[in-house]
């Protein structure tokens, strides 16, 4: 290991590690949302509704937004026709949002890319250190959820 690498990792604290770390995937989302014009939030909101259909208040719960974003944020990408919406089966006044085939796509598109920029970083780590990485991490996200 270089020197000036060594004298970096000894001085960065537990903080400052979270930070940059948080720094450096941000980075590769905008990179890649970027290049498929799609947002960090739109990234999360793919991710979400991947594999499930949720009303527009669940959605609006898993990201944290109010009535008026959660809306402007499905206006603008079901414009692009990523995804729709539909009245719920059960009640008439619940809107639900599901992914197109198109959004679908964009879907397949984008996290390959982000898998591949991820997997640049992380095969940094030999098999042991990526296993304590998952384990540490998942111990402090499920933790705090």
């Amino acid at each position: 290991m270089h020197n000036n690498q060594a004298d970096y990792q000894e001085n960065l604290s537990m903080m400052d590690s979270l930070i940059q770390l948080s720094f450096l995937v941000q980075g590769i989302l905008n990179r890649v949302g970027a290049e498929y014009d799609v947002s960090i939030i739109q990234i999360r909101l793919f991710g979400i509704l991947r594999d499930r259909e949720l009303s527009m208040l669940q959605l609006a719960q898993y990201l944290g937004l109010d009535k008026s974003s959660m809306t402007g944020l499905i206006n603008r990408v079901e414009r692009r026709g990523l995804v729709e919406r539909s009245n719920s089966p059960r009640d008439g006044r619940v809107i639900n949002v599901q992914v197109t085939a198109k959004g679908h796509e964009i879907i397949r598109v984008v996290s390959k890319k982000i898998a591949e920029q991820m997997n640049a970083v992380t095969n940094l780590l030999d098999e042991k250190e990526r296993s304590q990485f998952i384990a540490l991490a998942s111990k402090m996200l499920f933790t705090l959820s």
